[in-house]
């Protein structure tokens, strides 16, 4: 038992409602349970409740056991002061407030397959709690709930893209700049691609956007590429030169080599690659976060992203060592992660910030254009039966599984509130 469910419990009146009585045998009736708060203070406000036929006004309270209400020092917190009905599963004390009113006790009376429907998701060993029982779930709740979790998972990207705004002055250029420069590292090298972007800004970068060398020395001497003496090759020798004037003259300073990794990396991943494509992304599109902002869909975006690197790079994937010829392409999973990860989430908080609905809801058919992710976290929620047609409900499932599956925090969550209530005799189909 805890007061998590309790509150479940007050919150979808699952409780017995006919012939309420208070410990002192007081006549209840319950015309509105309130509003559930999440923060300090009472468990619900502005309920309403007739006591003795007589309409009383202000707040809830939910314990196990009534004691508590003193284990918790509610005595001494004048937040508490407007209960005016305190709801237990178990009566061991009776509460008076400084003013030497008595505030009701009422025992909470359930169905007991509740708490074992309840208990049952507790201790579960599954993969996720409701592994058994989610394909009961109708599929309108489904549809609407993984709705809910890709809006709050856009909400948290879009806090924190909006703290980078911040940092950045409301420079909306540089701020995608940064985090799209993140997620070209993918997650082995995301810090260093930020930090690498966080040192040259994307105002130098622009003044030489007419040449694709000069952006790669930058790029390349700003990651501490060029300051060795191992490769002696034309085109090293070139860009070590360019980016010795250039950071002369914008007074830079690069990152040290060694924040970069490239063990267990495909060649075609390593961050010299990535770099390379960056530096043919920002030749090619000058402004880009206008641009990516004035793009009508899916299909627009990714074929802007659609860069070839330099010539340098088709025999290469580090400096000074021949590679077999392949052009260094970015891939069309490596488009649709930068789309997901920065893209995304950056357009909605434009959105958000602008009044601009519109581009909030460009936002989500994005991620109904984009085929849903293919990892292993995906595999087995289809191994549950889920349905995931494209990367709106990939972005859902996450972020239900983060916060809520791995959590066991069922009682918020759509699924595992109504699989709580399925074996109730007075619940609605699940």
């Amino acid at each position: 038992m805890t007061e998590d469910f309790l509150q479940f419990i007050w919150k979808y009146r699952l409780f017995r409602d006919e012939n309420i009585f208070s410990t002192k045998g007081d006549i209840i009736e319950i015309v509105d349970i309130g509003r559930q708060n999440f923060d300090a203070g009472p468990d619900f406000f502005n309920a309403q409740v007739k006591i003795n036929n007589v309409l009383w006004a202000g707040n809830i309270e939910i314990h196990i056991k009534s004691s508590s209400w003193f284990m918790h020092n509610h005595q001494h917190d004048e937040a508490y002061e407007n209960v005016i009905l305190h709801v237990v599963y178990e009566d061991d004390a009776d509460i008076v407030l400084n003013n030497d009113r008595m505030i009701p006790n009422m025992v909470l009376d359930f169905d007991e397959k509740l708490l074992d429907n309840y208990n049952s998701l507790m201790n579960s060993q599954k993969w996720i709690p409701c592994y058994d029982d989610i394909n009961s779930v109708d599929q309108f709740f489904v549809k609407a709930w993984l709705e809910r979790m890709l809006v709050e998972r856009l909400e948290r990207k879009s806090a924190d893209a909006k703290k980078i705004l911040e940092k950045n002055s409301y420079s909306w250029e540089e701020t995608f700049y940064q985090i799209l420069s993140r997620y070209f590292g993918m997650k082995v090298n995301a810090d260093p691609f930020q930090q690498l972007a966080q040192s040259v800004p994307i105002i130098i970068l622009s003044r030489q956007k007419n040449s694709l060398l000069q952006l790669e020395a930058l790029l390349f001497g700003q990651a501490g590429m060029l300051i060795n003496d191992l490769c002696n090759d034309e085109y090293f020798n070139t860009l070590k030169r360019e980016y010795q004037f250039l950071a002369n003259k914008y007074k830079l300073t690069s990152l040290p080599r060694s924040r970069w990794k490239w063990l267990r990396l495909r060649p075609a991943n390593f961050p010299t690659v990535r770099i390379a494509q960056l530096a043919s992304l920002i030749f090619k599109s000058h402004s880009l976060f206008s641009k990516i902002v004035a793009l009508p869909d899916y299909k627009a975006i990714q074929e802007l992203f659609s860069v070839e690197t330099s010539t340098y790079w088709d025999n290469h994937y580090q400096f000074g060592k021949e590679s077999m010829f392949r052009k260094k392409i970015l891939g069309r999973s490596a488009i649709d992660g930068i789309i997901i990860n920065s893209i995304v989430p950056i357009l909605f908080l434009y959105g958000e910030l602008n009044g601009e609905y519109k581009m909030k809801e460009k936002a989500l058919d994005i991620l109904d254009q984009i085929p849903a992710e293919n990892n292993s976290i995906m595999k087995k929620w289809a191994n549950c039966g889920v349905e995931i047609h494209s990367a709106f409900y990939s972005q859902s499932l996450l972020q239900l599984k983060s916060e809520y599956c791995d959590k066991f925090n069922c009682l918020q969550c759509e699924f595992g509130n109504r699989i709580i209530r399925a074996r109730h005799a007075n619940a609605d189909k699940v």
